[in-house]
């Protein structure tokens, strides 16, 4: 086991993009056999990025509902140090309890443990491994791996570090081809589906793009990532 976390950790070092700690999350994911991993940070200048398994429609319905402000996770990690397991949060508020039944009917299981990392200039940042399961079992399991999910938090948010120092040198967001394809098309009012049909790619690979272009633009959702696009000029429709 020892050996296999290491080669994740490594692999993790070597990643250069957004696209690289989206792979990251689906090994780690497929490795432990959970229902869901994610790393979600917010920059130093209050910027949010997140690479993770959850599906579009549930990061999107996220950002444009802004349940970020109810989110029992999001509150109850953000002073604190150490990890936080789902189960000893305040779910009790009338806002929680549709957050997380929203949750659930997305996709996101019952049970999760959260590990807070806090950064330099007031960056802050969590690592979620989410899954569901009974309390019996979901005991067992994070007994079994907790002091893992510690190392590879620290390790996401080392690498996001890296990121976030290369953005501010980049006085402006520069594109690949794909991100400017993906963008480019849902500027032009195609869904996510008909756009990665249009680039004959599967509607994770366009995820990815799109994620990568946001993170790049500095948008808190997809359709200021467009319109960002459009005012900078980076895309014309």
């Amino acid at each position: 086991m020892k050996d296999v976390l290491e080669s994740y950790l490594d692999r993790l070092q070597q990643a250069t993009t957004l696209e690289d700690l989206f792979l990251a999350t689906e090994n780690l994911r497929d490795h432990y056999g959970v229902s869901h991993v994610v790393y979600h940070w917010v920059s130093s200048v209050g910027e949010q990025y997140g690479a993770g398994t959850y599906s579009t429609e549930w990061v999107d319905r996220y950002l444009e509902r802004g349940y970020v402000r109810v989110d029992p996770v999001v509150l109850g990690c953000i002073n604190r140090f150490h990890p936080v397991d789902w189960k000893q949060l305040n779910w009790s508020s009338k806002g929680a309890r549709e957050f997380l039944s929203d949750a659930v009917a997305h996709g996101v299981g019952n049970q999760g443990l959260s590990v807070p990392v806090h950064g330099p200039q007031g960056q802050f940042a969590m690592f979620t491994v989410n899954h569901k399961c009974s309390d019996d079992d979901w005991n067992v399991f994070v007994q079994a791996h907790l002091r893992e999910f510690i190392l590879i938090a620290h390790e996401f948010n080392r690498k996001a570090l890296e990121f976030e120092r290369g953005e501010r040198l980049a006085p402006v967001a520069m594109l690949s081809p794909r991100e400017l394809s993906a963008m480019t098309l849902l500027a032009k009012g195609l869904s996510r589906s008909q756009a990665a049909a249009e680039l004959e790619i599967s509607e994770h690979t366009l995820r990815v793009y799109i994620e990568a272009a946001r993170h790049k633009l500095g948008a808190i959702n997809t359709t200021h990532a467009v319109a960002r696009a459009l005012s900078a000029g980076l895309i014309v429709v």
